[in-house]
């Protein structure tokens, strides 16, 4: 316990003069990875302050990444490095194209002013609950894309409100966190919108909403445009093997269905946007030269990574609705 320093002259506060003296062991190599750090009860004693001031101070610690914890054994150097401004806890539900571009954007944006480490819960509550349960004090900031799972919410509110951010679908349980969100029904309505003077060339609208990850706004929006434009229409939930009708557009949210679409366009020998059209979900670098260029409706993915750095950076409490737009190609 010779490494921690605390003083009455110090012009730090008692806990800040902890974290500087376990920084300082670890730096001059007095503490390696996995040593133990004196107990709770032992600075406690030695230094006569009170126990909260060493736990919050080790709690810190671990925000930075720098200790864990071990439930009746005490607190363990985790790692040497710290030296970022804030530690982060990067929550997908999975990674695709477009996220990817999210998260470039991000990591750009951030600049090297933060350690970020991503994981993934593949729309499976036991898995989102684990990661979350596994990480809470250990990060500075938590970024959590919840996606439509149900039973979220309770686990997001075990992390510390203020350090709490809420990617690209958010819903009103979580109305208090900030968050930076696509409105999936006003997209998907606007987008079509801006399209109708070209939808009008064709008969109907097939949105194809397999139902299962994917926001239920899409479909709001989509029915939105259709009754109020009288534009016939129809949803399925799965395209394969289907027969493509002459005349039909397909709104397409799953890149795999796109690519059955598009298969099953050249058996049939049809020609896209002659006799029938596509607009596909989410903008990816392929959707610029599949079939001469695919119409799609998108958010700014990468304004979306610098929006939410520039949040988490500046600790600001906000909800911001992030832009989207329909991208004309040649398959409309």
């Amino acid at each position: 316990m010779k490494f921690i320093k605390i003083s009455e002259d110090n012009n730090f506060p008692k806990y800040q003069q902890i974290i500087n003296s376990v920084e300082k062991a670890i730096a001059n190599q007095l503490l390696k990875k996995n040593d133990k750090l004196p107990s709770i009860n032992k600075i406690c004693l030695e230094f006569k302050i009170s126990r909260d001031t060493v736990l919050y101070a080790y709690e810190e610690l671990k925000k930075k990444g720098l200790v864990y914890s071990v439930l009746g054994k005490g607190y363990f150097v985790k790692s040497i490095d710290w030296d970022f401004e804030e530690r982060i806890f990067l929550l997908f539900d999975e990674l695709n194209a477009f996220k990817e571009n999210l998260y470039l954007s991000f990591l750009e944006a951030v600049n090297n002013r933060a350690k970020v480490d991503v994981f993934f819960h593949y729309f499976n509550l036991e898995v989102f609950k684990k990661l979350i349960e596994d990480n809470v004090g250990s990060y500075t900031k938590y970024i959590i894309m919840p996606s439509n799972i149900n039973g979220t919410t309770p686990i997001i509110k075990l992390l510390p409100k203020n350090d709490v951010y809420i990617l690209d679908q958010t819903n009103p349980e979580l109305k208090e966190y900030a968050s930076i969100y696509q409105n999936f029904a006003k997209d998907m309505f606007e987008g079509l919108k801006k399209a109708k003077a070209n939808l009008e060339e064709y008969q109907r609208l097939v949105l194809i909403f397999p139902g299962q990850k994917e926001p239920i706004g899409m479909v709001e929006g989509f029915l939105h445009f259709c009754e109020k434009y009288k534009f016939n229409h129809s949803i399925i939930s799965d395209f394969k093997d289907e027969e493509i009708k002459t005349g039909d557009v397909y709104i397409i949210l799953d890149d795999r269905h796109l690519v059955n679409v598009i298969l099953q366009s050249k058996k049939q020998k049809l020609k896209i946007k002659r006799d029938f059209g596509i607009i596909s979900y989410n903008e990816t670098p392929l959707k610029t030269v599949v079939e001469n260029g695919i119409t799609t409706i998108s958010t700014d993915f990468s304004l979306m990574g610098k929006t939410l750095a520039e949040m988490l950076l500046h600790s600001t409490n906000q909800k911001i609705e992030n832009p989207s737009d329909i991208i004309f190609r040649n398959s409309l």
